[in-house]
């Protein structure tokens, strides 16, 4: 049979009555721990919940005021794991979590999408494919992709969403002709029922179970994010559809701007910023394996802010380092922290201060705040080396 969610995949409400309810388990992860709840089983006369298959996840959402909890399909029946006991005969209200479902039937049209056009243009098969969570993957039959295919799939994708084709679902029998002519990867052993198509118009027939939309410009729009190397020479193309690209963009603008006051860059600059960080935490990775106790690393940055300094501190580490960092011009004003050993940087703060000129406190193995000068740099630098030599050759 189709459920209700199938025939009319749109429905957010629905007034169905509960068939049976039996006691049930369902084993489930929460936060990386596996647990088991316990609860109750239940067969609705039909249902607007979609049970997960086809690749794509089950419905969220409510019986009455129950949430439910996981949907899954036997045969042709679906069932419905609740916390709580419902009554054999009672009219009850179904409510779908419809973002969540709005979200699956964007990808999973998208997903259609893809695989139909990667076919037509490149011939590249469609081997599986799966909805994630926050972006979602289609298997292709290929070693790779070139830049310039993955370019020209997006923009034939986005053609056909502005087009606005309608997509339409068919009911056949299992031996009706017009099924041997539909696009297929083969029908679950425990199939009960007609055979549903998914229809984009002009575009591809496909033999699906799940929930989709009822025209492309649905979709909004799609953007390929790229690809990755799949198993046994196959490639796994990495795509986000609809209200995911909007959330996609927001996350990726605030992302930008959080680098560009972290790195007091524009944001055509974070690479090459985030390179020479790196560049210069290996460099002090070299100099500590020839060391017998604690090296003094010390570094200029131009630009920057005293969280940015700290950040460079955590990936440098400071058990056994003395970390010497400024922000600023090398005789005008800045900013500077000296993080190592707690008792060391106690000691050696306040004459650090006094060098610089400045004023600053320190607690916790950090101590910083602004110089008015940094034009004594060197011989902060050659104040902590002569310490350091100092503590090894006591330590000897």
């Amino acid at each position: 049979m189709a459920f209700q969610c199938q025939r009319d995949c749109y429905m957010k409400e629905f007034v169905t009555s509960v068939v049976s309810c039996c006691p049930a388990d369902l084993k489930q992860e929460v936060n990386g721990k596996k647990e088991t709840l316990k609860g109750f089983n239940v067969k609705l006369q039909d249902t607007i919940l979609f049970p997960e298959g086809g690749g794509q996840p089950d419905d969220h959402g409510l019986i009455g005021d129950v949430p439910v909890l996981r949907v899954t399909r036997q045969g042709a029946e679906a069932i419905h794991f609740v916390r709580s006991s419902l009554e054999e005969g009672q009219e009850v209200q179904l409510k779908v979590d419809w973002e969540r479902r709005f979200d699956h039937m964007q990808q999973h049209s998208g997903q259609h999408l893809i695989t139909a056009l990667a076919d037509t243009m490149f011939g590249y098969k469609t081997t599986s494919w799966e909805l994630g969570r926050q972006r979602s993957s289609i298997e292709l039959d290929t070693p790779c992709v070139k830049p310039a295919e993955l370019q020209a799939l997006e923009e034939a994708v986005n053609e056909k969403i502005r087009a606005h084709v309608p997509v339409t679902v068919q009911l056949l029998s299992i031996d009706d002709p017009a099924v041997e002519k539909v696009r297929s990867r083969g029908l679950p052993d425990d199939h009960a029922g007609p055979i549903r198509i998914i229809d984009i118009e002009g575009v591809d027939a496909n033999m699906c179970c799940g929930t989709h939309v009822s025209n492309l410009s649905h979709l909004q729009v799609i953007k390929l994010l790229g690809t990755e190397k799949g198993k046994k020479s196959k490639t796994n193309l990495i795509f986000l559809t609809g209200n995911r690209v909007l959330k996609y963009a927001e996350k990726s603008y605030s992302t930008e701007r959080s680098l560009v006051s972290l790195l007091k860059t524009g944001a055509d600059d974070h690479v090459e910023a985030v390179d020479k960080l790196q560049k210069s935490v290996k460099l002090l990775q070299k100099v500590r394996l020839n060391v017998k106790y604690f090296a003094v690393f010390s570094h200029v940055v131009l630009q920057g802010d005293n969280e940015f300094m700290n950040i460079i501190a955590n990936e440098i580490g400071t058990e056994e380092t003395l970390v010497f960092l400024t922000v600023g011009e090398e005789k005008g004003p800045g900013l500077f922290l000296l993080a190592g050993p707690s008792g060391v940087v106690t000691e050696m703060g306040p004459r650090v201060l006094e060098m610089l000129q400045g004023k600053g406190a320190g607690k916790n193995g950090r101590f910083q705040g602004k110089a008015n000068s940094l034009a004594r740099r060197g011989d902060v630098e050659a104040f902590l080396q002569e310490h350091c030599k100092h503590h090894a050759s006591e330590e000897e």
